[in-house]
């Protein structure tokens, strides 16, 4: 019997309306068999590209009904969503530029070069899309890291259909969305079936195990990627998994910030924490602040802020309580001091009858994160608007604490005018010569580095830009994969091999590798990089 998918109202805990069914084995079966068809329309490079433009503006066509139905489900508000919908056309129309371009092709050519020793044959490289891409969509993201987000963009415009595992906690969004995406891909003279769409935790299973899917995105919790992960390297033939599972995006307050602009500091940290209710991949959940008086003032400057914030309802019930669990099990640990409530919007540990939660701040010795023990705790993701803010009393135990942490998609360091090698009063370059305070500041550095995919300096890590330079990603559990992005265009690497033809007749070679360059692409040949013709 058919198993109904129901959209549901976060603020009420209320069905809204049927939105789709939860799809069986047959039915995941039949929508990648027919993604799989569908692959050599996608051939095309100037197809696609259009295909990528028509659904940006579909979707900005569609924008007014898209949000609405994006904040019923979601609780994220218009403004947010407005947003993060420009961010998805614009993510659309870069891939489109990308496709355009043809570098990603990365098309490289040494001819043969019978004089070296060995000799070197004819060689012809270029990359090719791997097939079906299974995509898990994102409960914070219902547009960006969804079904039109940057996983099914990327794919995409590699030229790899998609079959999307939509979240359940925006399954009408994720019907409306696809059915747009379908639509600009017939407009383009595509098979609607470029882009399939499944329900249900059954059919995610299916999905990972099924023979034709060649590869997955995901973007959740550490404990549903690393199953998903898991079952993709187990298959007969394992298939790439390319994960974003969990990040505690540390950052590190020094002395000489903290004097300069501790008001400053506070008010931005707690806007980065607080941001969507907390819900962020990026929120900084560990702040490693000094034990001083202008730490005392970061403190002061962050509690009034949050203090501040209104309370948010979190994506769907299950979260919230898991937040309200998680913040009071941390609030238990000896020395462990909660600055705000952080749970309910009524008293501290306790649900608002509306079902929103207020944000909080936890402050703990950074000494007892310096070994592992039972504040390992603290050194964990808490997914909502919570952070912990461990204070220092030396700076060795900055580097002990950072030793200890698992892996990160930011760090951020906040560093005074002196420690980032300004002068304080003008902003001029100091002296060639650095001198300790820059060299502190670049230890720290040095510290953060292996810890995370994107540092930042006197920043916050929530936003991230859409931008070639871009890197989402990091050391596992961040990622399961450190070497790629999500975010960005480099994100289309994810679903290409590369593949090379040695020594073939140039009539049967692919029009990307033929000689005198037919399709006007970007190349370096015998070493030396050829632009665009």
């Amino acid at each position: 019997m058919p198993v109904p998918v129901w959209s549901v109202d976060p603020r009420t805990g209320q069905r809204r309306e049927r939105a789709a069914t939860e799809a069986d084995a047959a039915a995941v079966d039949r929508a990648v068999n027919a993604a799989h068809a569908a692959s050599a329309a996608l051939a095309d490079r100037a197809t696609r590209a259009t295909f990528l433009r028509a659904a940006a503006a579909l979707l900005e066509e569609e924008a007014e009904a898209v949000v609405a139905v994006a904040d019923a489900e979601t609780a994220l508000g218009p403004g947010r969503l407005t947003g993060e919908l420009a961010r998805t056309a614009y993510q659309l129309r870069s891939f489109a530029d990308v496709v355009d371009e043809g570098e990603y092709l990365d098309v490289t050519i040494d001819h043969a070069a019978p004089e070296l020793t060995p000799p070197r044959p004819d060689l012809r490289r270029y990359k090719l899309p791997l097939g079906v891409v299974a995509v898990y969509s994102a409960s914070n993201f219902p547009l960006a890291f969804s079904v039109p987000g940057g996983d099914t963009a990327s794919a995409l415009a590699a030229g790899c259909p998609v079959v999307v595992k939509a979240h359940p906690d925006h399954p009408a969004t994720s019907e409306l969305c696809a059915a747009l995406l379908r639509r600009a891909a017939e407009r383009g003279g595509l098979p609607a079936a470029v882009l399939g769409l499944v329900h249900g935790f059954d059919a995610g299973v299916a999905l990972i195990n099924h023979p034709l899917v060649r590869a997955a995105g995901f973007t959740g919790s550490v404990r549903g990627g690393r199953a998903l992960y898991d079952a993709a390297a187990a298959r007969p033939h394992p298939i790439p998994f390319y994960g974003e599972l969990g990040s505690l995006n540390p950052v590190v307050i020094t002395e000489a910030a903290a004097r300069e602009r501790a008001e400053t500091i506070g008010k931005g940290l707690a806007g980065s924490m607080t941001l969507g209710v907390g819900q962020f991949c990026v929120k900084p959940g560990l702040v490693l602040a000094p034990a001083t008086e202008a730490g005392d003032r970061v403190l002061a400057s962050l509690t009034e802020a949050v203090g501040a914030t209104p309370p948010g309802v979190l994506l769907d019930a299950r979260m919230r309580d898991a937040f309200v669990a998680g913040v009071r099990e941390r609030a238990a640990l000896p020395e462990v001091r909660a600055g705000l409530p952080g749970q309910g919007a009524g008293e501290s540990g306790q649900r608002s009858p509306d079902g929103s939660v207020r944000a909080g701040v936890l402050t703990v010795p950074a000494a007892h994160l310096a070994a592992e023990g039972p504040y390992d705790l603290l050194l964990e993701e808490c997914f909502g608007p919570v952070t912990v803010v461990a204070r220092y009393a030396r700076e060795e135990e900055i580097g002990a604490v950072l030793r200890r942490l698992p892996g990160n998609l930011t760090a951020t360091a906040q560093l005074s005018a002196a420690e980032c090698g300004a002068d304080e009063t003008d902003g001029a370059q100091a002296a060639e010569e650095p001198d300790e305070a820059r060299r502190r500041a670049a230890r720290l550095l040095e510290q953060l580095t292996p810890l995370a995919g994107r540092l930042l300096v006197n920043g916050w890590p929530t936003g991230v830009a859409v931008a070639p330079a871009q890197h989402h990603g990091g050391p596992y559990p961040a990622t399961t994969s450190s070497t790629t992005t999500s975010v960005g265009t480099r994100a289309i690497d994810r679903w290409l091999r590369p593949v090379v033809y040695q020594d073939t007749p140039p009539a049967l070679l692919p029009p990307e590798l033929r000689p005198h360059n037919p399709l006007g692409l970007p190349r370096r040949v015998d070493g030396r990089f050829e632009p665009r013709a």
